[in-house]
């Protein structure tokens, strides 16, 4: 069975922590990995060369998605050749990178990042896009899989729901399957975007981030005393 075959329909639980958070260390990341797994997660998703190494080392045949961030704002996940090279070698089953339409960081085009990887790496690429027309030149450009991982994140206020509809949009007109990921918050939304024709879901932040789910929590509180 492949990799592609391995996730299917199935939860893909995204393993990152901030730098300086409690949590970023790959110890602490292996363990949160096996967690979702015996939890019933399908494979993982996680970022940072030396989080990667440590991942595959303990979870050798857990299907993986590895990319790198550099920067904060604008074409930061694995920006460049460079980058997509160093994740491939840790021994990932996907490279995961920035998929959309802007400049990338080393002046290479999407399509030419991708046959050059290919020239020295037996990997699946996946395009995270913000929109249809980033997913259509993305998988022109030669990707086996595209995400919605940056819809809502390349301009202007960032939304509260997941993008379902370009779950949809994309599922119904794209050759290659289609990734949901972004603020999928709840088991409901992500049993809606398997129904909307995602391959796999991502989740990240409503899982592995404790720090951000405990400040929702504590938000409400407040809220509720202020109100009461």
């Amino acid at each position: 069975m492949n990799v592609l075959d391995e996730i299917r329909g199935r939860l893909v639980v995204s393993c990152q922590a901030e730098p300086g958070e409690p949590l970023d260390d790959p110890v602490h990341m292996v363990a949160l990995a096996r967690t979702a797994l015996r939890g019933g997660a399908a494979g993982i998703r996680a970022q940072g060369l030396r989080d990667l190494r440590a991942l595959r080392a303990a979870l050798p045949d857990t299907p993986l998605i590895g990319l790198v961030k550099d920067g904060t704002s604008g074409v930061y996940i694995t920006p460049t050749l460079a980058h997509a090279r160093a994740v491939a070698d840790t021994g990932v089953d996907v490279v995961a990178l920035d998929g959309t339409r802007r400049l990338r960081p080393d002046g290479r085009s999407l399509a030419d990042t991708v046959a050059a990887l290919r020239e020295r790496h037996t990997v699946l690429v996946m395009a995270d896009v913000a929109g249809p027309a980033d997913a259509e030149a993305a998988v022109a450009a030669g990707v086996d899989l595209v995400g919605t991982t940056l819809s809502g994140y390349t301009g202007g206020a960032v939304p509260h729901d997941p993008d379902l509809d370009l779950v949809g949009a994309l599922a119904d007109r794209l050759p290659v399957p289609v990734v949901a990921e972004g603020r999928i918050n709840t088991p409901e939304e992500a049993a809606e975007a398997l129904r909307r024709g995602a391959h796999t879901v991502v989740v990240g932040t409503a899982i592995t981030r404790p720090a951000v789910v405990t400040a929702r929590f504590a938000a409400a509180l407040v809220t509720s005393r202020e109100l009461s």
